[in-house]
């Protein structure tokens, strides 16, 4: 039996856990494998759960793939077990075969501008987290009393965030938004949005279908400025023009851009800058603009407006500003400009390129050797790129190293075996034990007890009983979901309405006694 650990329990991780059970299950001689998938929420499913908008539905559909990995007879949730205070990266590694490090990327990256640390002026994933109904974020961190604001940006994160601002919040009734936060969006006073990027459209990281959805919209102006649509306007050595040539994605959004910059992506043509939404018949206001860097936010108390910097690519290839600055009102920053890693305490950490150092998910040491059963997967193995798929392909190359190392796997010069989603799980039997009956026994939940839907000792047990720490089982995490999907039928919101704090949630986890 080979045991391995996964820390995080979002896409990576449970892509990892995945791939764990069908390419062992698919050696040549199958090896037997026990995953425990520990995350420091009582709530599974990281990025797809506290990161992808509440009106993607269709993207946030990925946890239902992801619940099967969960429900897999090899595979064990432990929820609530933070890595560095409730266990180590010693304790792992004296418990476990191997340990697979796959906790993302949750901080913004900083402008590194006057006025940033203003109030109203916060970071994209502060936001993000609100609306997602994050355990971390306080359903009240946001009022939204800014008439305009400013998102700094032009990833998929950014135009996220711009839409939920300027969405009637009408649509977003039968979404799992919180109660308070859909509350708050009903009050909102915000009136315009401006979305901007410090170069052009052909290097703007959103893709198409993210992009046009921001002209679909309804009530919502769409303005784009021509001369920043244009191509060669403010790029002499024709950057924007090869990138067009050579990537469907960049010619995709280019032809969107264009369209709202001739005046064909709003019902009316655009309106000047001074003009409120509402004399153009429509209620909000959003302004998709590039080629501008902030350089300062503004205000005394609080944030007053923003000052942004032409920008331009010279004929040599060089990037910088013009000196021609602009200031736009607003109330309200939010900071979109790319994501970092964190390190996780006594793991290997590139401060530089803020990952992991590895090797095809080999974690290496200081010697640039691979450190034994050690191996990371996802943002944190290879930074925040790709989409929530890319994970798949990542996971599955980490989990082959693994198996090469430690179970007789395919090694170099070998046939690679399939990503996971080609193979089949073993057939093996589903645990003996009804999760939510044995979950129901007050022994079950007795500090360092094996998750639900587990006959023998959990790896960790020793180490959480001394410290008082009962590990959320599956079966906990179900209970959460049902409490959610009660929350949606009392309010008339369609399936699931997430609980809108921690409180909530550990209530609905782990119910008080009487």
């Amino acid at each position: 039996m080979l045991n391995v650990a996964v820390v995080g329990s979002g896409p990576a991780g449970l892509y990892a856990a995945e791939a764990l059970v069908k390419q062992a299950a698919a050696l040549p001689v199958p090896v037997p494998v026990r995953v425990d998938v520990i995350d420091r929420l009582p709530t599974p499913y990281g990025l797809v759960r506290y990161g992808v908008a509440p009106d993607h539905k269709s993207i946030k559909s990925i946890a239902q793939y992801l619940r099967k990995v969960l429900e897999s007879p090899d595979v064990r949730f432990a929820g609530g077990v933070h890595l560095g205070e409730d266990v180590t990266r010693d304790d792992l590694l004296a418990a476990y075969d191997a340990v697979i490090y796959a906790t993302g990327a949750m901080r913004d990256r900083r402008l590194g501008i006057g006025g940033e640390d203003l109030p109203g002026s916060h970071a994209a994933t502060d936001f993000v987290n609100w609306y997602c109904g994050h355990p971390d974020m306080d359903s009240g961190a946001f009022t939204l009393d800014a008439e305009s604001v400013a998102v700094i940006g032009v990833g998929n994160v950014a135009v996220d965030v711009a839409r939920i601002l300027a969405r009637d919040p009408n649509e977003l009734h039968t979404t799992d938004v919180p109660q308070p936060v859909l509350d708050a969006l009903y009050a909102s006073k915000v009136r315009v949005v401006h979305l901007s990027g410090r170069r052009g459209p052909a290097h703007a990281k959103f893709t198409t279908k993210e992009l046009r959805e921001l002209g679909e919209l309804p009530g919502v102006e769409l303005v784009v400025h021509g001369d920043e649509a244009d191509l060669n306007a403010f790029d002499l050595a024709g950057e924007g023009v090869a990138m067009a040539e050579s990537d469907r994605r960049v010619r995709g959004n280019l032809v969107a851009i264009t369209k709202w910059a001739q005046g064909g992506g709003a019902p009316s043509s655009p309106s000047t800058p001074s003009t409120p939404p509402a004399a153009t018949g429509h209620a909000r206001r959003l302004t998709v603009r590039f080629w501008l860097r902030p350089t300062e936010i503004l205000g005394a108390e609080r944030v007053e407006g923003i000052t942004l910097e032409r920008t331009s690519i010279s004929s040599g290839g060089k990037f910088g500003g013009t000196g021609e600055f602009e200031t736009l009102d607003a109330q309200m920053v939010l900071r979109s400009v790319g994501y970092q890693s964190v390190p996780l305490p006594g793991v290997p950490f590139d401060t530089r390129a803020s990952v992991v150092p590895n090797a095809q998910g080999r974690v290496l040491g200081e010697d640039g050797a691979p450190l034994p059963g050690e191996y990371v997967a996802g943002w944190l193995k290879r930074g925040p790129t790709g989409v929530i798929g890319t994970n798949k392909s990542d996971a599955a190359e980490t989990v082959r190293c693994l198996l090469e190392d430690l179970a007789g796997g395919p090694g170099e010069g070998d046939v690679p075996l399939p990503r996971a989603g080609l193979l089949r799980y073993p057939d093996r039997p589903a645990p003996a034990a009804d999760p939510v009956a044995e979950m129901a026994d007050p022994a079950a939940a007795a500090p360092g007890a094996a998750p639900a839907g587990s006959a023998e000792e959990w790896p960790l047990a020793g180490v959480l009983a001394g410290k008082g720490i009962a590990p959320v089982s599956y079966a906990e995490w179900l209970r959460i979901e049902t409490a959610e999907a009660e929350l949606a039928q009392a309010l008339g919101r369609g399936d699931r309405v997430k609980l809108h704090n921690a409180e909530a949630i550990w209530s609905a986890c782990r119910p008080p006694t009487e």
